[in-house]
């Protein structure tokens, strides 16, 4: 205890003087937060212990005890006092007796008293039974009486603690995800419950219990802070409210800020959501750390029995270039080096949200200590594998959280600072404006299926909302942020107008679809005049549908859908005289191509040649170079191509960012005849790339048909286990009506998967169509390919057959 004034005289030990210091102490504005709450745990003990040693006289084999919250010493204005009455059993009336001289001056004076009479043995064998009862014990504190008596049942308690650990933590692990079912999360409600919501004061708790078990143990960084700070503003809401409450309501939030001495509401909330958040992910660590330890306990015997008692070695399985999954957490390989490579850190998150794996916290830590800043622009790698986690669906949630956890978003990100567990008062929304902004993602991940360009509707959903943390209306000054993150993230001019735009005008389509006239044309050109064109039409209706599905449920019904999909139509039939039909291939061949085309003709095998790129991008146009490496085929027309092309990349772990394929005739002078010309770039999964040599190699022996690619890749696949991942949305196949006047263009749209160019060319060569141009992207994670197909005669196919083939070829990618 700091001062002496707030000690009791033994005179006035009775509950009045205790009373009545309780209430100097509470209104001195100059103490509060943990010196209060020790000083009120102080008081007390004095007035217990005064009303012990009057009412234990002569009375021996007994001591009064504090478990729980006051075990730890810990008491808010109007917590409860949990209280154990411990005896050895040799006079049970005598201690009764005692029990109600204790009890009574309690409740005289209100407060509230949880207690209990019980021998150590009774109190052992109730905590065995319940789990409650147990982890109250584990704070419990002697007050008053025979020491050795508590002394004793704390030892006792805390070895059964540790000796029953593994079966006692799943069930505290399962009390917690029950009561973070009724509650909900502390750092997303806005009238939250402090002490029993996800991430709240039981969860702090729980993580204290885990670290006494000696099993594993919570990351302590920040972790007192933030329990600190929810103890804090629960006195302040016990003293504004004068009840013994844990619920932030809405109409106490300003008086529990001033109380604080905190400018607003919206302040005291994100200082809650900032604790809870700590806490929250605390937790998550902590519970997949018990559960792999608990796992290695099951299994070492057996494996050790298996290896005759050898040490076993620990799978690390490769996910990407410095990434590896190790006890079913995402690891940073041993030969990473954070500190040289500043896109690990997108790398090993878009690495983690594909498998739907955690990110460890031993790897997080790592690469917020040591990466270096990304420069600006970023290179093309950091934006593709940023666009590839957004895309990731619901894994990505987890994985957000854990970079953010270290500081790694507002690095990537300075702009995310300002939406930060920011609150939103508005009761259709479920989430603070952040995790708004992912939910958004993650419903737009399930929605890139519908558009050309999911790597705009991505970053799109990650910013749309990103001007709440700035006056005034947030979608004007949302434009101006977002153009200026698409710069530094490297998006080309035109694709930093399409983004700022759709951060602008994300309200446009559903208010007007609710609020004006449909009848109007004025209404309908004046959505196509701020729209522009039909690609970013199509980018704003699928903003708009998984903005509203994030938002909550009353956000989006059937009903909306309906009147944004009626405006959209009318829209598009105003915008559809200004889109052109989709470009096929009409540059002329570069000297080199020409090159290789004829030497390709001459010796009636495939010619390739594998550039690297030997200097670094600079500027911000060179970061808009396609990943990878440059990669020139040319081969003799004939069947199969494709699929031996995309197939050899597979096997060669090869993969494809964008690739063209189209007929070259020979110039007069050589002959009459025609050469494929395949224009790749391709980044290798992990390591190097291979020699050109051995490609080429390995090409003419797939054309021939030596090679068994389709047996090489599934020979990989079953090498490494099957990881649960994201369900990725299913794949669209669709044929591009009047896209071209001499050819059939079939689109793809489907997840990036080692082998899928391969398996695409495999199902369009068994179809008998001749693939006559191609145009492939990768966009994250998702493949976006247009395929000119024609008949064996180089005629355009039958409608019929175009619409069968592009259900057979969906029907092949989906199996």
């Amino acid at each position: 205890m700091t001062g002496t004034d707030e000690r009791m005289p033994a005179e006035d030990s009775g509950p009045g003087g205790y009373a009545a210091a309780r209430l100097r102490l509470l209104t001195e504005e100059a103490r509060s937060g943990p010196p209060r709450r020790a000083a009120l745990a102080e008081l007390t003990d004095d007035w217990l212990r005064g009303l012990f040693g009057a009412a234990a006289a002569g009375l021996t084999g007994v001591s009064l005890v504090a478990v729980g919250g006051y075990g730890r010493g810990e008491l808010s204005p109007r917590s409860d006092l949990d209280l154990l009455l411990l005896h050895d059993g040799a006079d049970t009336k005598e201690v009764a007796a005692l029990a109600d001289r204790l009890w009574y001056p309690v409740w005289d004076l209100g407060l509230a008293l949880d207690h209990s009479v019980r021998t150590p043995a009774e109190a052992r064998r109730t905590a065995g039974d319940d789990l409650k009862v147990h982890l109250g014990l584990l704070d419990a504190r002697h007050l008053a009486g025979d020491a050795g008596l508590t002394a004793g049942l704390r030892t006792a308690v805390l070895t059964d603690w540790r000796n029953q650990a593994p079966k006692r933590l799943p069930e505290l692990q399962e009390l917690c995800a029950a009561r973070a079912e009724r509650q909900g999360e502390l750092q997303y409600l806005l009238e939250p419950d402090l002490k029993e919501a996800r991430g709240g004061l039981r969860d702090a708790t729980a993580l204290r219990a885990v670290a006494a078990s000696w099993l594993a143990d919570a990351p302590r960084e920040g972790l007192a802070d933030a329990r600190r700070s929810l103890l804090d503003v629960r006195d302040a809401l016990h003293l504004a409210t004068g009840r013994a409450t844990d619920r932030l309501s809405l109409q106490e939030q300003d008086q529990v800020a001033a109380e604080l001495d905190l400018l607003d509401a919206d302040t005291l909330l994100r200082q809650v959501y900032e604790a809870a958040r700590v806490i929250a992910y605390a937790s998550d660590v902590t519970w997949r750390e018990v559960g792999r330890v608990l796992r290695s306990r099951a299994v070492r015997p057996r494996l050790r029995a298996m290896l005759g008692g050898n040490k076993p070695v620990t799978e690390r399985s490769p996910l990407a270039e410095g990434v590896v999954e190790q006890d079913g957490e995402v690891v940073l390989a041993r030969a990473a080096r954070p500190e040289r490579d500043p896109v690990l850190p997108l790398r090993a998150a878009a690495a983690a949200a594909q498998a739907g794996l955690p990110l460890s916290l031993h790897a997080v830590r790592r690469m917020a200590a040591t990466t270096r800043p990304l420069p600006a622009p970023w290179p093309a790698e950091a934006r593709e594998q940023l666009v590839t986690l957004l895309g990731s669906g619901r894994p990505t949630v987890e994985v957000w959280e854990a970079l953010e956890a270290e500081g790694l978003i507002s690095r990537l990100l300075p702009d995310w600072e300002r939406v930060r567990c920011r609150p939103q008062r508005n009761a259709v929304h479920l989430w603070t404006v952040d995790r708004h902004l992912i939910e958004t993602a993650v419903r737009a991940s399930e929605l890139t299926r519908r558009v050309s360009r999911p790597d705009l509707l991505l970053v799109a959903a990650l910013l749309h909302d990103i001007g709440k943390g700035w006056p005034g209306d947030h979608s004007v000054a949302g434009e101006i942020i977002a153009k200026d993150v698409a710069v530094r993230i490297g998006f080309d001019r035109a694709d930093v107008t399409v983004l700022s735009s759709l951060v602008r005008h994300h309200l446009l389509l559903i208010e007007t679809a609710t609020r004006r006239d449909l009848d109007d044309p004025a209404t309908v050109r004046s959505v196509a005049e701020a729209v522009g064109t039909q690609s970013t039409l199509e980018l704003l209706h699928a903003l708009t549908e998984a903005d509203a599905l994030a938002t909550g449920p009353a956000a989006w019904s059937s009903w909306r859908g309906s009147l944004v999909a009626d405006l959209v139509r009318r829209v598009s039939a105003v915008l559809a005289g200004d889109v052109p039909g989709a470009p096929e291939p009409t540059a002329a061949p570069t000297a080199e191509q020409e090159r290789l085309a004829i030497e390709a003709f001459r010796t009636g095998g495939p010619v390739l040649a594998l550039r690297a790129q030997t200097e670094p991008a600079t500027g911000a146009e060179s970061a808009q170079e396609p990943l990878g490496v440059e990669l020139l085929i040319a081969v003799p027309d004939q069947p199969a191509v494709l699929p031996a092309v995309a197939g050899v990349l597979a096997v060669h772990r090869l993969t494809v960012r964008t690739a063209e394929l189209r007929a070259l005739s020979l110039p007069d002078d050589v002959d009459d005849g025609s050469v494929l010309l395949l224009n790749w770039r391709v980044a290798a999964e992990y390591g190097s790339l291979p020699q050109a040599a051995r490609l080429r190699a390995d090409l003419v022996r797939a054309l021939d048909g030596s090679l068994d690619i389709a047996g090489r890749l599934a020979e990989r696949d079953a090498a490494y286990p099957r990881r649960r991942g994201w369900t990725a949305p299913p794949p669209r196949v669709t044929v591009a009506p009047a896209a071209s006047h001499h050819a059939t263009v079939i689109e793809v749209r489907a997840q990036d998967a080692p082998g899928l160019l391969h398996r695409i060319g495999m199902a369009l060569e068994k179809a008998g169509v001749r693939v006559r141009s191609m145009h492939v992207s990768t966009l994250g994670s998702n493949a976006v390919d247009a395929f000119y197909v024609t008949t064996g005669t180089g005629a355009q196919l039958p409608a019929p057959d175009a619409a069968s083939l592009a259900r057979v070829l969906e029907e092949t990618l989906r199996g």
